[in-house]
């Protein structure tokens, strides 16, 4: 099967800041390019952080308590003071989903892209990962048919019914064996696009009650 990978929708076109960019002119990047965070880049575009809205709010002064009140407490903050560190980031050869998992477990919008030195080279954001999700329903079709009911399993298509109605499959058939019904229904969760699965596939024979007799019997101490 296919996987679309986070090097399929990245931005390799990526606005960054350097540690020593100031406060304001960070917050004037992302009023003109309209987007929510860059990323802070050392002198070989290695990431050290992100700066994010929510950095730079958490940081906004002056106002009581601050540090830099009227340029008498200490000069006005730079990204590399505000930045979240260190970055969380994604290799362009990993899946659109892992991404999207990711960002998801650590409730952040954007995930910086790097080659094997851990360099920039794209940003991938939440609004980058929906696209995967707005797969036809036609195309999501196809792909369980050919990709994974005839090409993976090995599966007469015709066997099978496959439904899909907004991203949410429902199968309706029978396959051969009973060992390929968990197969069946993970890979059709993995696709891109699909949003849930509703399985009601059977199976003709039970080979599972035999490959566990056959494990069992490997075991013996003979």
């Amino acid at each position: 099967m296919k996987h679309i990978k986070v090097a399929d929708l990245m931005t390799d076109e990526v606005v960054s800041a350097a540690p020593g960019t100031a406060f304001k002119d960070v917050a004037k990047l992302l009023a003109q390019y309209d987007i929510s965070g860059v990323p802070v880049l050392d002198d070989e575009d290695r990431v050290m952080g992100v700066v994010s809205q929510t950095d730079l709010l958490a940081h906004a002064g002056p106002g009581p308590g601050s540090s830099w009140q009227n340029g008498t407490a200490g000069e006005p903050p730079t990204a590399g003071d505000v930045m979240s560190a260190p970055a969380v980031t994604v290799r362009a050869e990993e899946t659109a989903a892992d991404a999207a998992r990711l960002m998801t477990r650590r409730a952040i919008e954007r995930l910086p892209v790097v080659d094997v030195e851990d360099r920039l080279v794209g940003i991938v954001t939440r609004r980058d990962l929906l696209r995967m999700f707005l797969r036809p329903d036609s195309e999501i079709r196809r792909r369980i048919n050919d990709e994974i009911l005839a090409e993976a399993l090995g599966v007469p298509t015709e066997d099978v019914d496959v439904h899909v109605v907004d991203g949410v499959v429902t199968l309706e058939g029978h396959v051969e064996r009973r060992s390929q019904l968990p197969p069946l229904l993970g890979l059709v969760e993995q696709l891109e696009g699909v949003v849930a699965v509703a399985s009601h596939v059977t199976a003709r024979t039970d080979d599972t009650a035999a490959t566990h007799a056959d494990q069992a019997r490997h075991a013996m101490p003979w």
